[in-house]
């Protein structure tokens, strides 16, 4: 495998040399649940690009059976997905850890007021509408990390 290329699971090459290290703690980092590639994909580069370690899944089934708890400071979750939407997919989440902060993501802002209806008393969470700017995406995250 050459040194760049990504594995189908979702962790790099460079992810996996920081798992190794002894001095990797999990500070500032993301999984991305998203069933686009290209979105997924941007996503990942621009959070990396900003010294965070991102795992990936495009499937969100996949996602759940390999999540453990206390892996992640965050999750950013795709609203709209097959098999499991983001809003399942964060329900079984909290069952396995239920200190993990979560952000949606979406292409449709409706879907905003449905999380607002399905949890009215979250407190660790946030919606973000498609396109995102990797700026504001990196602000957001940071800050949902930050809050603690």
């Amino acid at each position: 495998m050459q040194k760049n290329q990504e594995r189908t699971d979702g962790i790099n090459v460079k992810e996996e040399k920081a798992q190794n290290s002894a001095t990797t703690n999990k500070r500032n980092k993301v999984l991305i649940v998203d069933d686009e590639p290209d979105v997924t994909f941007s996503l990942k580069i621009g959070l990396e690009d900003n010294g965070f370690i991102v795992e990936w899944f495009n499937d969100p089934v996949s996602a759940l059976s390999n999540f453990r708890a206390g892996s992640y400071d965050l999750v950013l979750l795709d609203v709209k997905m097959p098999r499991i939407n983001g809003f399942e997919l964060y329900e079984k989440i909290k069952q396995i850890d239920s200190e993990v902060k979560a952000c949606f993501i979406t292409a449709n802002e409706v879907y905003y007021e449905s999380l607002r209806e399905i949890f009215p008393t979250i407190e660790r969470c946030d919606c973000y509408v498609k396109p995102i700017k990797i700026d504001d995406l990196v602000r957001r995250v940071k800050a949902q990390i930050e809050e603690g």
